[in-house]
């Protein structure tokens, strides 16, 4: 077969020939080695008995990733597309199995840099204990895509006792938060070098799973939870009053931020609450079971900084207030547009 040590992307690398199938075997397959993506096959065939012994329903989810620039502070595009993959089931209560990996590869791309992106994406499955099963690779002439595109989409198990839904709050229900928003937003900001910005923030790119059944050991009731990307802390808990017909107030003095990102917001007139994470989730827990959820975010590494940001309440039905030192308070609506285009 040709060798592919060629420096970029061809057209011929899409066409489904001897070019395809060498590049296929040669970065994806050995990248992602397990015996499902050896086989070669159409599909991935999944043994049902062994996804059955771990819970009573599947979660499914995709998503697809046209972060730009490609690589930036502390990750790039595949730690994002598997992490993100992985975050979306977790915040479900579900427990990560299987992904699949889509790309769009425009031509001229550097092989060097589909190359570091592949072993990223390799290492991030490997260290969350998943497998990427399956894929496909396209090309596109050049001028039509921007680098690469990455589709992902995740398999994962829900156990009996878990139900996590946006519509399950209630008036006196506690929010937490497991870090400093708005890492991640910010490292994009910074790596487009479209300012004159020294912030020296990196993402906050890192898969959840582990840390979400630490939370569900100690309280499986936990009513809701997701990841909060695109949109921010203040969107997720916009969809979470509105889904449950209930207000929410956070407290200003409690949000974590870093320094760093709150100095980039002040600047340029954005809000660390509507900025992007990619590392950072959202929870609203039962109030007496609310400390030890707590306690253990706080024993694992993705949530160190762990905090308390809110409660609940039944008041403004539908809307997040955010309540200062001084006792006054203001809404924040859901983001209306964009903040940062192609952010994930």
């Amino acid at each position: 077969m040709p060798d592919i040590t060629a420096e970029r992307i061809e057209l011929v690398h899409g066409e489904g020939g001897a070019r395809s199938r060498e590049l296929i075997e040669r970065m994806l397959v050995a990248a992602f080695d397990n015996p499902e993506l050896n086989r070669l096959e159409d599909q991935a065939r999944i043994e049902l008995a062994g996804l059955m012994s771990q819970g009573d329903r599947l979660a499914f989810t995709t998503d697809s990733y046209v972060v730009e620039p490609v690589e930036f502070p502390g990750g790039n595009i595949g730690t994002l597309a598997v992490n993100g993959t992985l975050n979306d089931l977790a915040v479900g209560g579900a427990r990560p199995r299987f992904l699949s990996c889509g790309l769009i590869l425009e031509e001229g791309l550097e092989l060097a840099l589909l190359q570091r992106v592949i072993n990223s994406m390799a290492e991030a499955a490997r260290d969350a204990g998943v497998a990427i099963v399956t894929g496909d690779t396209k090309v596109v002439p050049r001028g039509k895509a921007d680098q690469l595109f990455i589709n992902t989409s995740g398999i994962g198990v829900i156990p009996t006792n878990v139900d996590l839904s946006a519509a399950h709050c209630q008036p006196g229900d506690v929010i937490l938060i497991n870090g400093f928003m708005g890492d991640h937003g910010a490292a994009i900001l910074q790596a487009r070098g479209e300012l004159a910005l020294e912030a020296n923030v990196y993402t906050d790119c890192q898969s959840l799973h582990t840390l979400v059944s630490a939370m569900l050991a100690v309280c499986p009731d936990i009513h809701a939870m997701r990841d909060a990307t695109r949109g921010g802390v203040a969107t997720v808990l916009s969809e979470f009053a509105q889904a449950s017909s209930v207000g929410i107030c956070l407290q200003e003095s409690e949000l974590p931020v870093r320094p760093q990102v709150r100095g980039m917001c002040e600047i340029l007139g954005l809000e660390p609450l509507y900025l992007a994470n990619e590392g950072k989730l959202v929870a609203v827990v039962p109030r007496q079971s609310a400390s030890r959820v707590l306690e253990a975010m706080q024993r694992h590494p993705a949530g160190q900084h762990a905090a308390i940001i809110g409660q609940v309440t039944a008041e403004l039905p539908g809307k997040v207030q955010l309540a200062n030192a001084f006792g006054s308070s203001r809404l924040l609506e859901p983001l209306a547009g964009e903040q940062l285009p192609r952010i994930c």
